[in-house]
């Protein structure tokens, strides 16, 4: 069976309820906490770096960036981006807090981090010295950056452009002047520049278009980019064109199609990277007439034995799942 970007995100959302002890449980160890009946996230390392791989021959070796916000979609941050940094298809980790970003460091990856949300005035010095790469996309941004270059540390940084999503990003039709800006030196090397698709398909073509045409213009005018990036998942299956300098997926790493499994799955078979399980804490049989649960849902026809798992709505777990 394969899984859409809803039944991953829910996935997530049921994982952020479970003890964060018994998140990524990796295949190769032992399962969690011996008998206990704790409900487990198991993560299958190997279909991870399939799904890499998969997505390096979709963008023809070009480099990526992994996604790993939102706890690795609940997967377990530091676990998954850890095994993720191993790989040699993937140039580097990108997620949305501070907290992350220092995590990851501190737990030993050294390959660039890119804080793709807002940073705080007292955190600068902090990212700056686990050496995090920023997104800069307000009008402030030199600004803000002012008592670090001042100081002479160095400052890696992307600028982020916001071509039409219309959440985050300096807005395409005035950042011309606001790129003039950020001359070479100083301190402050920039590493790239990025944009984010609103997934609709016309649409998608001519953000893509006041993309290139900014890219163009900054670099004619002797600003040097660094790398372009702007496909994530979803254009790594329908944008080639996007996949420019380095592609940025997410939810495709962990094994879920983007928008339409049918069509995508015809250009690549991804693996589900995780299961979640739990123990059976229960076994009965039902006899005929019985019930289980809430608004009677299910009443046996004729006897029936039945299983109870510990897993529940307090772990995220939907009653409609049933």
């Amino acid at each position: 069976m394969s899984i859409s970007r809803r039944t991953l995100l829910s996935a997530a959302a049921a994982s952020v309820a479970i003890p964060a002890t018994a998140l990524a449980q990796h295949e190769r160890r032992k399962p969690f906490a011996g008998n206990r009946f704790d409900p487990w996230i198991e993560i299958d390392e190997a279909a991870i770096r399939h799904n890499v791989l998969e997505i390096a021959r979709l963008v023809r070796g070009r480099p990526i960036l992994a996604v790993v916000k939102n706890n690795a979609y609940g997967l377990g941050l530091v676990e998954t981006g850890k095994l993720l940094a191993t790989l040699p298809e993937v140039a580097g980790l990108a997620v949305v807090r501070t907290e992350a970003a220092i995590a990851l460091r501190d737990a030993g990856v050294e390959k660039p981090i890119l804080l793709m949300g807002m940073f705080a005035a007292q955190d600068l010095d902090e990212l700056l010295n686990r050496r995090i790469q920023l997104s800069l996309y307000t009008d402030d941004a030199l600004l803000r950056l002012r008592p670090a270059l001042s100081q002479g540390t160095v400052v890696e940084a992307h600028l982020y452009i916001d071509t039409g999503m219309g959440r985050m990003g300096i807005p395409y039709h005035r950042a011309a002047p606001w790129l003039a800006n950020f001359t070479p030196g100083d301190g402050l090397k920039i590493r790239g520049m990025y944009m984010g698709f609103t997934e609709e398909t016309d649409f998608d073509h001519e953000q893509l278009r006041r993309f290139l045409d900014l890219a163009a213009a900054a670099r004619s005018g002797g600003l040097d980019l660094g790398r372009l990036h702007a496909a994530s998942s979803n254009a790594v299956f329908h944008i080639p064109e996007a996949h420019l300098d380095m592609v940025r997926p997410g939810i495709a790493m962990y094994g879920a199609y983007p928008s339409d499994p049918e069509s995508e799955r015809r250009l690549s078979r991804l693996r589900c990277a995780f299961r979640l399980k739990a123990r059976v804490a229960r076994v009965e049989r039902l006899r005929v007439g019985d019930s289980v649960s809430y608004g009677r849902n299910y009443v046996a026809e004729r006897p029936t034995w039945i299983a109870t798992l510990p897993v529940g709505h307090g772990d995220g777990y939907t009653r409609l799942a049933v």
